[in-house]
């Protein structure tokens, strides 16, 4: 079949599971969603075989599942799953930061700060969709001056797999003023060039998220499944 239009770079399959990716991030799937191959094909106008590829390589990152007489599935989390994730988040991300503080240039303060000049817009005209996108920009504008790619990219995978519950938390609890404070403050220790407050204020931000995040799931889901 002639792969669809939207799909002109890259390979087929890079896009399917970019695109499918996305869609997951965005809460367009949910968490427990089957998705069938034959109908994501037909949709993006391309074969089984880059389709049934996407969903192998976000098997891989944990955001799908396969289930016996069900396929593909979006992964669904528990709240001690998503626990433990914030749990390693905090450890992993603060030594990243930690890492990354003495190595910042001018243009890494910028570009970061720029970032967050979007994301602040965002939050305030509650474009949820962009939220967590903008979020990851600005952290990793900061990490990869740690020159960890390794360390980075598990924790891509992990943010990948907390940042769909995010976004519905920010606008249920109205913590939207407390993660925007708390990026500014981390952003001012960098700029100060201050690793070790830097990294604090980090490892208190992480965990206010995941405890208010956690807090909401167990009011809305009592049974501890997301």
């Amino acid at each position: 079949m002639t792969a669809s239009p939207r799909f002109t770079r890259r390979t087929i399959t890079d896009q399917v599971t970019e695109d499918l990716r996305e869609r997951i991030l965005s809460g367009d799937f949910l968490a427990g969603s089957q998705l069938r191959q034959d109908a994501i094909a037909t949709e993006y106008n391309v074969s089984r075989i880059p389709v049934r590829e996407a969903l192998q390589r976000l098997d891989a990152e944990g955001l799908v599942t396969f289930q016996p007489h069900k396929g593909a599935i979006v992964a669904t989390l528990s709240i001690q799953e998503i626990e433990e994730l914030f749990e390693v988040r905090r450890l992993l991300e603060c030594e990243l930061l930690r890492h990354a503080v003495p190595k910042l240039t001018e243009d890494d303060i910028r570009a970061a700060a720029d970032i967050l000049d979007v994301y602040d817009d965002a939050l305030r005209a509650g474009d949820v969709a962009r939220w967590g996108d903008l979020n990851r920009q600005f952290h990793e504008r900061l990490y990869q001056a740690s020159e960890r790619p390794k360390t980075l990219e598990i924790v891509r995978t992990i943010g990948n797999n907390t940042v769909r519950f995010i976004r519905a938390q920010l606008a249920l609890t109205g913590a939207i003023d407390t993660a925007e404070r708390e990026h500014h403050e981390i952003l001012d220790a960098c700029r100060a060039g201050d690793a070790d407050k830097a990294a604090a204020l980090l490892g208190s931000h992480i965990e206010n998220s995941g405890k208010s995040l956690l807090d909401c799931l167990r009011s809305a889901r009592p049974t501890g499944s997301v």
